[in-house]
């Protein structure tokens, strides 16, 4: 791994991911860093009567230009030798070019904030962080607000086993596991085996031979509510990290629908890697 992306709006919730991710870099031997900003410039509408000032989109990017070097300047002290700390601006929506900027930037990762927010908040207005999350096939680790980084010893890595060949993204959950060398428990939240099928033993030893060398443990946990299975599972086994691959269809789809994903991202206090199915 050499590069990690890091979209910042310069709030105290960017910063502390930006710390985070910095941490994060000296202990798997990433190289680069990019502290990028997505702005967007308002275009007016012909015709449409309008009370947004016209701003100019040269002062928009010297402003944009301005607080990612004031960044670089106050996380410069923290950045080790043998990482090089850059900046990128884009005009630009941020969930809608960043694969292309995560190829652009050859990123290995994207690191981001959450700002936490009220119920009525995370359904109307959501996260940047949560789109992201959403359509990136880069890995996508999210920062709480108040967590500080801590080298990460125990994963949670919670699935629905179902279609797991077709659905697992081997290469970079092989490729992050082996990076962190950590114990890795895989936990199945159910209730009552509702969503056991005839194949799920299957899935669990296909499963189990993409992990293999990892020793994974498995944990299957009886909870009506999938979000507050994982959560009292990572909060009971002290993890440093909860991973999960969230998926179009099937028991976690709801995961990444907008109120069930503002509830994993936003309540959790441990950072949450997803993978892109």
């Amino acid at each position: 791994m050499k590069t990690i992306l890091v979209p910042t709006d310069f709030s105290d919730t960017a910063y502390n991911a930006a710390i985070y991710a910095i941490s994060l870099a000296k202990t798997i031997g990433v190289s680069r860093i990019v502290l990028y900003h997505a702005y967007e410039l308002i275009v007016p509408i012909p015709d449409m009567p309008s009370m947004i000032p016209m701003v100019n989109p040269d002062d928009l990017r010297d402003a944009s230009l301005e607080g990612l070097e004031k960044m670089k300047s106050e996380l410069s002290d923290l950045v080790p030798s043998d990482v090089t700390l850059v900046t990128r601006a884009d005009n630009t929506l941020l969930s809608a070019t960043i694969q292309d900027v995560s190829k652009n930037e050859e990123a290995d990762l994207i690191v981001m904030g959450i700002t936490g927010g009220s119920k009525l908040e995370e359904i109307l207005v959501g996260s940047h962080t949560v789109d992201v999350a959403k359509v990136s096939t880069t890995p996508v680790l999210i920062v709480p607000p108040q967590a500080k980084f801590k080298p990460v010893r125990n994963i949670v890595f919670a699935t629905d086993l179902k279609e797991v060949v077709e659905t697992t993204p081997i290469d970079h959950l092989q490729q992050l596991l082996t990076l962190f060398n950590a114990e890795v428990q895989v936990i199945n939240i159910d209730h009552k085996n509702k969503n056991f099928a005839p194949n799920t033993t299957f899935e669990t030893l296909m499963l189990d031979a993409m992990l293999e060398k990892f020793n994974p443990v498995y944990h299957f946990i009886d909870n009506t509510d999938v979000v507050e299975g994982i959560m009292n599972f990572a909060d009971e086994s002290q993890a440093d990290l909860i991973l999960t691959i969230p998926k179009k269809h099937g028991l976690f789809e709801g995961l990444f629908k907008r109120s069930r994903t503002s509830r994993l991202a936003y309540q959790t206090h441990i950072p949450l890697l997803t993978l892109h199915e």
